[in-house]
């Protein structure tokens, strides 16, 4: 038998932020039928939630989690992204290309801080607070290259574990290509449309990078 939670109200909302860490859009009748709340109750919290930016909603009124979220992250982390920044300015310099710390937060890779390159013509920007499915795009992939093995696994993430980083093309944004190499707990990445250097070269850059900072 588990202990009643001190705050009935709180409680709801954590297990919906946590039901939304799925990763799937859903909308409040579901959401509530899924965690046994009443619609007009599962309503009243996400309008709360989505106040504070938590939550979004798309245009269909399907509920995700929020931008808000990578605020918390980035406050959680500041060990973390103090350690990178340096490094993600270094990288950004090296290869005119912005560099960006990603993170997993359920089934959504988000990015926790950014440094774009500051003598080029033209830069690809890519703010905090982007966040995306974690199997999809070389941040995404990176963050699961220590995960075990399993049956299944996308040949681009064999791939990947295979020559240390990954890579990846339009599936996050089209048109956009990325280069990723994990951490400990997050990645390294770098984002931008064509290049001077070729994609093993810029592979083999971040994944020096992450190494520095974790050290």
């Amino acid at each position: 038998m588990t202990d009643a939670p001190q705050s009935q109200t709180l409680d709801r909302g954590i297990r919906i932020l946590e039901h939304l860490a799925a990763g799937d859009l859903r909308t409040a009748t579901a959401i509530g039928q899924a965690l046994g709340m009443h619609r007009s109750i599962t309503y009243r919290l996400l309008r709360t939630l989505e106040d504070h930016r938590l939550v979004e909603r798309d245009a269909a009124g399907r509920y995700g989690l929020g931008l808000g979220l990578a605020a918390l992250a980035r406050g959680v982390r500041t060990d973390l992204v103090s350690a990178a920044t340096p490094h993600l300015a270094a990288l950004a310099a090296e290869l005119g290309m912005t560099a960006f710390l990603v993170v997993r937060a359920g089934a959504e890779a988000v990015t926790v801080t950014s440094v774009e390159p500051q003598d080029t013509q033209a830069h690809v920007a890519y703010r905090p607070g982007i966040r995306h499915p974690v199997d999809r795009g070389a941040p995404g992939l990176a963050l699961l290259m220590n995960d075990p093995p399993r049956a299944g696994d996308r040949s681009e993430l064999t791939e990947a574990r295979r020559i240390g980083y990954a890579a990846s093309l339009g599936e996050v944004v089209p048109g956009l290509r990325s280069v990723a190499a994990p951490m400990r707990d997050a990645a390294l990445a770098v984002v931008y449309v064509e290049s001077e250097f070729g994609e093993a070269r810029i592979g083999q850059a971040v994944r020096a990078a992450a190494e520095k900072i974790t050290g």
